[in-house]
Parts: structure tokens; C-alpha cells; sequence
């Protein structure tokens, strides 16, 4: 169950980690213009939002595999 739900998070974070770094680059422009601070926080998001692509990506090929294995077992059931 905890696979299942890690991977719903992960997915979220693929949609909502973008959302709050276009927001932190609009506060960013707005307090400080000349100091580019975001990029920090940029880097922090980007890696968390690759290992989240990634998280995903394991499971969809877990996924893939166990639909395989299923169709592979009813194929060679039937007569």
C-alpha cells in the first residue's frame, strides 16, 4: 500500500512541483530582480521532481510487466 501511495504523491509533485517554482520566480521578479535567488530553490525542486519521474516511470514498467505476465498466462490457458 505504501508503494501505491508514494507513487500518488509522486505524481502530484510532477504537476505541483512546476506550479511552485513558476510561483517562486514571480516573487523572485517582484522582491528582487537583480539577485537571481530562485535558481537555489530551483535546483532543490528539479532533482525532487526527477526522482518523483522516476518513481513513476518504476512503477508504470511494474505495471506493464504484470499486465504482460497476465495476458502471457490467459493466452496459454486458453484452448
Amino acid at each position: 500500500m505504501n508503494l501505491i501511495c508514494g507513487t500518488a504523491r509522486a505524481v502530484k509533485f510532477l504537476f505541483t512541483g512546476p506550479l511552485i517554482l513558476a510561483l517562486l520566480v514571480v516573487i523572485n521578479i517582484m522582491t528582487s530582480p537583480g539577485d537571481w535567488w530562485v535558481k537555489w530553490a530551483a535546483l532543490g525542486i528539479g532533482i525532487a521532481w526527477v526522482v518523483s519521474l522516476l518513481r513513476v516511470i518504476r512503477m508504470l514498467i511494474l505495471l506493464g510487466g504484470l499486465a504482460a505476465l497476465i495476458a502471457y498466462l490467459r493466452k496459454k490457458e486458453s484452448p
